[in-house]
């Protein structure tokens, strides 16, 4: 099975829009192989979050403040489980409009053991529960990103109403327009009836038909924008939301002249580790076949990661006059969030300059722009996320070429793999960049002061000098 992509398409396989097979098409059929390899991809990005996130941002933060992060991640992942089963999974990846799907899949409504989702194949389905877990688990990761910008300082009550207001409100739109599309086997038989068409007549309804088919797409799809596992829907999306959450919270007690170093280093290189084991899941389960495409999404989060890394640490040696562990899964962190959007698309030797670059430019934002500008971004969300998945989304509209090695963009109306353009490719990349850095920005604002309105965001300075752990959850990390 030869490894392909829509034009436009979204990441993992957010090729879902086209779930069950209708009269018109002919029945698809639901890979064995594929289904495994998505059940153990869905673990996988399960295992990111809790424990890898949790575990690497909860050895960041101070001792006293490392139940509250913990607390925080694993709260986002249960809540938004929910939230994704009554009504995110048909928001995201039902038909409504360009900006967001409809309410046809609430309460998984027809979901059942035997209906099926899309991949990148015609006739080749995965099993529509597996799907639903699957993007479940994407959904719970992004805004757990979020809350390493304003750890240590808000408040419990503050998160707990954020989440479900933000997974709702910004995420599902942000999924939809970016990966929302028809489907190839949809844009399949709508290419086969036209070409079957008799008269003028068959021939002008069977394209209508088609021209319905391409237009049931996200509007970020439509633009030509493309993103293998979310380097815009997950990264740039819950980056930019740390920043202003950061910004509106406001520093943390002591910054800048208290010792806020990290209580467990060893705890965080845990983390950063199950964060790169369950990347694979994250990047090359996008690809939801259990074909080429994942092989090569695995290879580039391979090399890619460890590209940054060493761009990190050594970039850091020269400048600070030594390498630090801090600096080195730091780096490796951002060459996942870099390669994301990328993995499906560009070539390993692509992924190897996508992260020897993103290395050296995240560590730039993390220190040098973030001391400039006096930004509290306690575990650089922004610095890494946001920055990270600027540098890959833009990356990936060059190295998708494949003169450089890339795959190309195939386009399923034609069968084939669409001509490169370089000025068309970047000007849809930006389009991405530039809705999430806006529809993020400005709606995570609006967010957090309704939520300061309601709750309060920002803990006083009795409660965070004593720690967020006694306080908010009367728990010590550490008895001892």
């Amino acid at each position: 099975m030869t490894f392909k992509r829509p034009h436009g398409a979204g990441l993992a396989a957010f090729a879902i829009g086209l779930f069950a097979a209708t009269a018109a098409y002919a029945e698809p059929t639901v890979n064995k192989g594929d289904n495994a390899w998505m059940l153990t991809s869905t673990v996988l990005v399960l295992l990111m979050t809790i424990p890898g996130l949790a575990l690497f941002y909860g050895g960041l933060v101070r001792t006293k403040n490392m139940l509250s992060v913990l607390m925080q991640v694993f709260y986002t992942v249960c809540v938004v489980t929910i939230i994704w089963a009554l009504y995110g999974y048909s928001l995201a990846f039902t038909g409504g409009s360009d900006f967001i799907g409809g309410f046809s899949k609430a309460f998984l409504m027809g979901v059942t053991p035997d209906s099926k989702a899309a991949t990148f194949s015609v006739d080749a389905n995965i099993s529509e529960l597996v799907y639903v877990c699957f993007q479940m688990t994407f959904a719970a990761i992004t805004p757990a990103l979020i809350v390493g910008a304003f750890a240590e300082r808000m408040k419990f009550a503050a998160v707990a109403l954020f989440i479900p207001l933000w997974v709702t409100l910004i995420y599902f739109p942000i999924a939809h327009m970016v990966w929302y599309w028809a489907g190839p086997d949809a844009i399949s038989d709508a290419v086969k009836a036209l070409a079957a068409a008799g008269d003028a007549a068959a021939k002008t309804a069977a394209q209508a038909k088609l021209d319905e088919v391409n237009a049931d797409a996200g509007w970020i799809f439509k633009k030509g924008a493309i993103d293998f596992a979310g380097g815009t829907v997950v990264h740039i999306n819950s980056g930019i939301a740390g920043l202003v959450g950061a910004l509106l919270v406001g520093k943390r007690t002591g910054y800048g002249k208290d010792l806020m170093a990290p209580h467990s280093l060893t705890m965080s290189m845990i983390g950063a580790s199950l964060l790169w084991v369950g990347w694979f899941g994250f990047n090359a389960g996008s690809n939801l076949e259990a074909t080429g495409g994942a092989a090569l999404a695995m290879t580039n989060s391979f090399v890619a990661t460890a590209a940054a890394a060493l761009s990190w640490m050594f970039a850091e040696w020269i400048i600070k006059g030594h390498p630090s562990v801090l600096g080195a899964i730091s780096g490796a962190v951002a060459g996942l969030v870099a390669v994301t959007p990328a993995a499906g698309y560009a070539g390993p030797m692509g992924a190897i300059v996508l992260g020897l670059v993103v290395g050296v430019v995240c560590l730039f934002f993390c220190t040098v722009v973030k001391n400039a500008i006096g930004y509290d971004d306690s575990l650089d969300v922004f610095g890494i996320h946001c920055i990270g998945g600027i540098i890959g989304a833009l990356g990936t509209g060059i190295l998708v070429n494949p003169a450089l090695g890339g795959v190309g963009i195939m386009d399923y109306t034609i069968g084939k793999i669409a001509d490169y353009d370089f000025v068309g490719q970047m000007t849809s990349q930006t389009w991405g960049v530039c809705t999430t850095l806006v529809w993020s920005g400005v709606g995570s604002a609006i967010l957090y002061k309704v939520v300061d309105v309601i709750v309060g965001l920002r803990a006083s300075v009795e409660v965070e000098r004593e720690g967020l752990d006694l306080t908010e959850h009367t728990e010590r990390a550490y008895n001892m």
